[in-house]
């Protein structure tokens, strides 16, 4: 009778651990899944067998409209079910049903994109380009979009993540409320290609100038707090250039922020914040020269200055190596082909790096990925020549940088990793952007192919990264998004309803202006509203303000200067 009990006990407490398990949200909230920006996602589902009998889910609609720089979100927890929000280059913001590809709420009235008026650049139209971020607290979706108008503007927006509807308070006009040092942000000479970040109610963005070198631009990052969007703050590098170009923006380590920037212009040899990695605290706020524990630079940094070779060839990312000296450290991939690794707690100013290797090829744009095996820690990035290659970092005093492996691979696309649970059975996943646009996975551990892929993708970008979730994988493409399933996982696994927050039907304000300036601006006017079903449409509308033809100020025409290689 007692074993008997005992066994009635376990059995119970291993169903409730399975319902505990079933009942846990998954939420894909920013660009590369976490803070660190190492682009991880563990999944049970994806073991070595069920990665490599993936199919395409066919019956997945998934259709958009616009050009798509940015990586699809997942989202639970909401009346609707598990949605996918995808912005568009026509700032465009959809909600998609995660099952069936359905439009839950869309967007297409924020302002139209820029597609003529500025000085320089290759992305046209120019609208919302960087990755949005999630709040899940107070389920609030934010993302940057760049509006045509008189002047140029870049807004930070804020949505009800359920409905689509404009907060109160938002959008935040970024010309008129952010500065540094008296230096203040112009629009037109700024460009987000960068993911946003939400760290501690502040959401973070970052900003660099346009193809061609061209305007009064630097590396911005500006901040917002997300319940006082009116309290805005920003940081600048003090010479002109120093574009922060990486597609996943700010990394963070919960507390700081770690942007890399690009090379400066007229320095005469003083460093003023180019070809470094800076560490942003709270605001943000920047503790500089003479104390150099936040910011690093090369020692070659006014060569690399001098040949437009930018130290932030992709984002940093964040990576933790148990058993080295220092074990916590931040690795940027310079356009120089060179990685390096860095104590994050105290970066050394110009200085030597703790690591560093020549990895081949010019990196540019893409994001990397980091991720632990039982055989050790590594990154994974796309290389030159269609090259994904993998390194591994030494659990050494001082570690250092050793290959694993590379694959040849037709595209650029940047990876992804998924692990069934931290550590085991780690596969890289590549899209064949601008190549093969086929989806590909790989050993974490050998290189060695999972999946070979064989649906041809069709409007691939070489920024993009695919997310996991559910035993799915969602990829972002020009007006349209696919979705892949493992076997018999075809459904994602809906969240309780008693997981929803208080405020996941709630509406915002009737109107949110996009600036107090008597400058014509856009105007939204919001009356989304959440649907009964996951498969019905709620469409927010509005109508935005007429505005004149944008013309490019004439104090940002650009300074003769020799002719940079291409950016990425």
């Amino acid at each position: 009778m007692t074993r008997f009990i005992f066994i009635v006990a376990l059995f119970v407490v291993c169903l409730g651990s399975v319902f505990t398990r079933a009942g846990t949200a998954v939420n894909v909230t920013q660009k590369n899944n976490n803070p660190s920006r190492d682009g991880l996602y563990i999944d049970p589902a994806f073991t070595p067998g069920n990665a490599a009998n993936l199919v395409r889910d066919l019956n997945f609609n998934g259709t958009i409209v616009g050009d798509v720089h940015a990586q699809p979100l997942y989202i639970e927890g909401g009346p609707n079910g598990p949605m996918i929000i995808v912005a568009t280059a026509s700032n465009n913001i959809y909600a998609l049903n995660a099952t069936t590809g359905a439009v839950i709420w869309q967007r297409t009235d924020i302002g139209p994109a820029v597609t003529s008026g500025l000085p320089c650049g290759n992305i046209n139209p120019a609208g919302t380009i960087g990755t949005p971020v999630v709040d899940l607290a107070s389920r609030r979706l934010f993302f940057d979009a760049l509006i045509a108008g008189s002047p140029i503007k870049h807004f930070i927006y804020s949505l009800n993540v359920d409905t689509g509807a404009t907060n109160a308070g938002w959008p935040v006009d970024l010309n008129a409320t952010a500065s540094y040092n008296g230096i203040p942000f112009v629009s037109l000479a700024q460009e987000n290609r960068g993911a946003l970040a939400l760290v501690n109610g502040i959401v973070y963005n970052s900003y660099s100038g346009y193809l061609g070198d061209c305007g009064n631009y630097r590396g911005w990052v500006v901040g917002v707090d997300i319940n006082n969007p009116s309290s805005v703050h920003g940081w600048a590098t003090l010479a002109l250039g120093g574009g922060i170009w990486g597609h996943s923006g700010v990394a963070s380590d919960g507390t700081n922020m770690f942007a890399i920037t690009g090379n400066t212009f007229n320095t005469g040899g003083n460093w003023m914040g180019g070809e470094a990695i800076i560490r942003l605290q709270a605001g943000p706020v920047f503790d500089g020269p003479p104390s150099t524990v936040n910011y690093w630079a090369p020692l070659n940094w006014f060569s690399l200055d001098n040949s437009d070779t930018d130290l932030g060839g992709v984002s940093a990312t964040l990576i933790d190596v148990p058993g080295a000296t220092p074990s916590q450290l931040v690795l940027a991939l310079g356009k120089d082909g060179n990685a390096y690794l860095l104590n994050r707690n105290n970066l050394g100013g110009v200085s030597a790096p703790v690591a560093s290797l020549n990895v081949d090829g010019v990196i540019r744009g893409q994001s990397s990925a980091a991720y632990h095996s039982t055989q050790g820690t590594y990154f994974v990035f796309r290389a030159a020549s269609n090259q994904v290659k993998a390194y591994k970092i030494t659990a050494t005093s001082p570690p250092t940088i050793v290959p694993a492996w590379a694959v040849t691979q037709n595209g650029q696309g940047s990876p992804w990793v998924t692990t069934t649970d931290g550590t085991n059975n780690a596969i890289v996943w590549v899209v064949g952007a601008q190549g093969d646009g086929q989806l590909h996975g790989y050993d974490g551990d050998t290189g060695a192919v999972i999946y070979p892929g064989s649906e041809v993708m069709t409007g691939t970008r070489k920024w993009n990264s695919g997310i996991a979730a559910r035993g799915s994988i969602y990829v972002a493409n020009d007006n349209k998004v696919y979705a892949f399933r493992v076997p018999g996982g075809g459904t994602p696994t809906p969240t309780p309803t008693a997981t929803a927050t208080a405020t996941a039907t709630a509406t915002a304000t009737a109107t949110a202006t996009a600036t107090s300036t008597p400058t014509s601006t856009p105007t939204a006017t919001a009356t989304g509203s959440p649907t009964s079903t996951p498969t019905a449409t709620a469409t927010a509308s509005a109508t935005p303000t007429p505005r004149p033809t944008p013309t490019p100020r004439s104090h940002l025409t650009p300074r003769p200067r020799p002719t940079p290689p291409p950016r990425p």
